[in-house]
Order: structure tokens, then sequence, then C-alpha cells
């Protein structure tokens, strides 16, 4: 699997997912700015964590369409390739993803 520092890019990304996904990605960012505030206006702990609840559930939006675009087009591509190197690459991968998006 390449190393961390090594930029890859996506097999595919096609520009309505993108945008979607920035869509999102900035919707959550509000999320977080407006939680910032209520911190900051000492709000009422279960209202922040409430909060923290739904900016959680769009991030998990985000990560949801990115690992379907993944394996529709990256992983698919790896393991059609007939490279069994890449295929065992894919399948780890995978293996962690599913991992650490499971909690």
């Amino acid at each position: 699997m390449p190393k961390r520092s090594q930029r890859r890019l996506a097999d595919s990304l096609d520009a309505p997912l993108q945008r979607a996904l920035l869509a999102r990605l900035r919707r959550a960012e509000g999320q977080v700015r407006g939680l910032a505030r209520m911190v900051e206006e000492r709000r009422y702990c279960p209202d922040v964590l409430t909060q923290i609840s739904a900016v959680h559930e769009s991030l998990r939006g985000v990560a949801r369409l990115l690992m379907r675009n993944h394996l529709e087009h990256c992983a698919t591509n790896a393991l059609r390739s007939g490279d069994p190197a890449r295929a065992q690459e894919v399948y780890a991968e995978l293996t962690d993803l599913f991992y650490k998006h499971a909690r």
C-alpha cells in the first residue's frame, strides 16, 4: 500500500459528485463554526452535544458517498486489473476502511 505521504488520485470523481461532497463539507464546516459559538456562549452542554451529533452525521454522509465512489471506481478497477498484488492491496485497504468506519 502507498505511504501516506504519497499523493494518489481517485480513479473517478465526476463533477456532480464532487460538487455534492464539497457542499456537504461546507455545511459541516458551518456547523462546526456554530459549535464554537455555542461553546463561546457557554450554551447548555446537552445542546452542544446534540449539535456535535449532527456534525458527525453530516460527515458520515460525506464518507458514505466517498466509500460508494471508491467501491464503484477505484476498488473495482484495481480488482479487474488482473494484477494480484494490486488486488491484495485493495482488499487490505477495504478491510481497514470498513473497520475504521464501522465504529
